[in-house]
């Protein structure tokens, strides 16, 4: 590379700011990470990843994926709101077990104040069971989710739902129906909000729906 060139890359970096990105509020504004910028209204909608170890510090929360999107600049520091999570692809390839059945259930939700959520919850057995039993189970998942965001708002559903309260409710009623190794909502996705919200920007609808896992 030639000296101008090197210098060129060195004048770009040098014009650019730098921003603190932080989760929201009900995640602590726990910082994310420093990105940089040369305008700072180009950092509105980018989405910061993290993991929920970054954020709780408890080494077992590794393996979830959590994605925050810029909404507003403060000075130097950029605030974001949450839009979504997922298990890890190795983590999920760990939980499946040959002759033992996974249970996928895929919803999309409502918050009490009305933000929009799709979720894929999974229920993986200790054995393979009937197809009756999977339709229990499935139902069981579809009332308890529905429950929850209609008693919650988004901060506490998603509180709920990343640190597992969701998942252990449902797999104490799903457990009578068959036994059960593992509950969990493997994936979520944060696709609208209401029409009024102060002090927080539009979120942008997903360019896809979520995905089932691979078995």
């Amino acid at each position: 590379m030639s000296s101008k060139s090197s210098k060129h890359v060195r004048d770009k970096w040098r014009s650019k700011s730098w921003y603190m990105v932080i989760a929201p509020p009900y995640f602590g504004n726990i910082e994310l990470g420093s990105v940089p910028a040369q305008e700072e209204q180009g950092l509105i909608g980018r989405v910061a990843e993290a993991t929920l170890y970054d954020i709780t510090g408890d080494f077992s929360h590794q393996y979830l994926k959590m994605f925050f999107q810029v909404y507003a600049i403060e000075g130097k520091t950029a605030r974001t709101l949450f839009k979504g999570h997922e298990y890890s692809r190795d983590y999920l390839r760990s939980l499946v077990r040959r002759r033992t059945t996974k249970v996928d259930g895929l919803f999309n939700l409502i918050t009490k104040d009305g933000f929009k959520l799709r979720i894929a919850v999974s229920a993986l057995t200790l054995s393979r069971i009937k197809t009756s039993q999977e339709q229990i189970i499935r139902k069981i998942m579809n009332r308890i989710v529905r429950e929850k965001s209609v008693a919650l708002t988004l901060d506490q559903f998603v509180q709920e739902m990343v640190l597992g309260k969701i998942a252990s409710d449902i797999y104490n009623e799903a457990k009578l129906v068959a036994p059960l190794r593992h509950v969990g909502i493997r994936k979520s996705k944060l696709v609208g909000q209401p029409a009024v919200l102060p002090e927080q920007a539009p979120v942008a609808e997903p360019e896809e729906e979520v995905e089932e896992a691979e078995a």
